[in-house]
């Protein structure tokens, strides 16, 4: 294991490897937040629940 580092810069590496992590962390929030079922922020996009007017009494 220690020869691998010797063909890569540990510094590079680990800084390539936490880019790479966030960037992919962003990625999936912002997928999560483009879908209905897990907006946290503005939550689910339902249409508004239309009721029948009730029937007058006395029919």
């Amino acid at each position: 294991m220690w020869r691998i580092w010797l063909i890569f810069d540990p510094r590079r590496a680990l800084v390539a490897l936490f880019i790479f992590l966030f960037v992919l962390a962003l990625l999936i929030h912002f997928i999560l937040l483009s879908t209905d079922r897990f907006n946290w922020l503005d939550g689910p996009h339902k249409p508004p629940v239309v009721t029948a007017p009730a029937a007058p009494a006395g029919t």
